[in-house]
């Protein structure tokens, strides 16, 4: 069985997905699941704030944790959250911890304020590097979400483009591999082909450094996006001979 293991329910601010209708889909596609909630550290939306209680987390879904389910979390890394982000995760017996950039220079990526005076050159070093930076000393199992900068930069062209960034790109690729972290496939954007394209030279550097595994994630925040695109996910981790992966305990299971 696959997993999607990377979904968002009530406990994040972004989402008021409900648990069990996740599961419910998921187990009419086959697929198990992994909640993992946002904690960005600091991080405030609309008044809500990404930060959860995880032993209410724990609690709540304790009953449907199991071989198909799995209670884990997504952290946001950046320098300020570094100890921060250790505690909370120590708080609980987490299954999965995915680590992910969605701010750079503590803005948000995903608002124009974040590339008002910044060129896509500018704007993707200081992504790439920010993601070194913190992925070289973070607590986390899988790399969120390579291409997330992709979703909202404003260019004419936001696609990660390998060829120009490819230096950048392979220093992060290099500390997942040393660090024997898995990077995350997101499939929240393979109903584009122009984005799956622009994925493969950076999931086959991976696999050319000795990477071999990586986990699927819909980054889903509402039912019908569970399990998106998966059978487009699959085909494309077959042909670059990469094994899909999930977490229990934080320990790796290969999945057939």
């Amino acid at each position: 069985m696959l997993f999607d293991s990377h979904m968002h329910t009530k406990f994040s601010a972004d989402s008021d997905m409900s648990a069990s209708e996740a599961v419910d889909h998921a187990r009419s596609l086959n697929l198990g699941v992994v909640f993992t909630e946002h904690f960005d550290f600091g991080v405030t939306v609309d008044g809500k704030s990404f930060d959860f209680d995880p032993t209410a987390y724990m609690t709540e879904y304790a009953n449907m944790r199991g071989d198909n389910v799995r209670l884990g979390v997504e952290v946001g890394l950046r320098q300020a959250a570094r100890e921060v982000n250790a505690n909370f995760i120590a708080r609980a017996d987490f299954d999965f911890v995915i680590g992910s950039i969605h701010l750079v220079d503590d803005l948000d990526i995903y608002y124009p304020e974040f590339y008002a005076d910044k060129d896509k050159l500018t704007a993707y070093r200081k992504y790439f590097a920010q993601m070194a930076a913190e992925i070289e000393v973070a607590d986390f199992d899988a790399l969120g979400h390579i291409d997330y900068i992709c979703r909202a930069a404003p260019y004419d062209n936001p696609e990660i483009d390998y060829p120009t960034f490819a230096t950048e790109i392979d220093a992060v690729l290099k500390i997942v591999v040393a660090r024997r972290k898995v990077l995350e496939v997101n499939t929240r954007r393979f109903d584009s082909d122009r984005a799956v394209a622009e994925l493969v030279p950076v999931y086959r550097k991976y696999r050319e450094l000795g990477g071999r595994f990586v986990t699927l994630g819909s980054d889903a925040h509402r039912v019908s996006a569970v399990g998106k695109c998966f059978a487009r996910a699959v085909e494309f981790v077959r042909e670059l001979d990469l094994t899909p992966v999930t977490f229990r305990e934080r320990k790796l299971e290969i999945l057939e």
